[in-house]
């Protein structure tokens, strides 16, 4: 099981926005998440929640640029959150170890690049086909049709265009990119275990701090422990996460249960 620890360097994030957008805050938060048991630094430069500004390519780039070689100095490995082609060729340039795409790799005009590369590729889905989230109602007992549907389709075309296909990870996508109910991203994390089965492949969770938790009992950081503890416990092999620490005791508190009940 590894840890994403999440570095948004945005104007505003959801839960964090502002609070890193210094190159200086945000390698200290970076090292921070490290030390906290992060596996993996997922940078994200652009916001993509409903009420998210647009923020130019040569911005999300530019702030990337300024995080890249210094984390890389240290060792980290190192995620690209961002859809766009644009930045996303760029992070290949630099040589990171993932890149993550909302939309799950729309723009076949970048495979050649990424059959090229050796990163690996978060391939999420979300309900919106481009873009950031929007609000969309999709019934619960659709929503599990309707990954299966997406995730055949876009791992036949990355397939086919020669990306091996033990670099892919699926990520089912959470909160307002299954929809506006909060019961759908609840079924999505009730059915990991068919996910798997049906594809084979790790997969990724990203709960932490998502509006849909608030219909759970407990306070949100409690809420979103439990949820990444529950996924994991479903079968999910990455979870995406702004507190690692927490996460990473829980973890090892599970087993130590499980190997001393054996």
């Amino acid at each position: 099981m590894k840890i994403l620890g999440i570095l948004n360097i945005t104007e505003d994030s959801f839960s964090d926005g502002g609070q890193y957008l210094a190159p200086e805050a945000a390698l200290a938060h970076a090292n921070n998440l490290l030390a906290d048991g992060a596996d993996i630094i997922d940078i994200g430069a652009a916001s993509s929640h409903p009420d998210a500004a647009p923020v130019p390519p040569d911005v999300e780039i530019a702030r990337l640029a300024a995080l890249i070689g210094p984390l890389h100095d240290v060792g980290a490995s190192l995620s690209i959150d961002s859809f766009v082609p644009q930045v996303q060729a760029f992070a290949l340039e630099q040589g990171v170890d993932y890149l993550n795409d909302i939309h799950g790799f729309a723009e076949p005009a970048l495979y050649p690049a990424l059959a090229r590369s050796k990163a690996k590729l978060i391939v999420m889905h979300a309900v919106q086909s481009q873009g950031i989230a929007t609000r969309i109602d999709v019934p619960p007992e659709a929503i599990f049709e309707r990954i299966v549907e997406f995730f055949e389709a876009r791992l036949s075309a990355l397939l086919q265009a020669g990306i091996a296909r033990e670099r892919l990870i699926l990520d089912p996508g959470m909160g307002f990119f299954l929809g506006t109910n909060p019961q759908t991203s609840l079924t999505v994390l009730e059915r990991l275990p068919q996910l798997a089965e049906a594809f084979g492949l790790p997969l990724l969770v990203s709960v932490s701090r998502k509006s849909f938790l608030k219909a759970l009992p407990g306070l949100p950081p409690e809420a979103s422990l439990a949820a990444e503890l529950f996924a994991v416990a479903q079968g999910a092999d990455y979870i995406r996460t702004h507190a690692p620490a927490p996460l990473r005791e829980g973890l090892e508190v599970l087993e130590t249960l499980e190997n001393d009940g054996r």
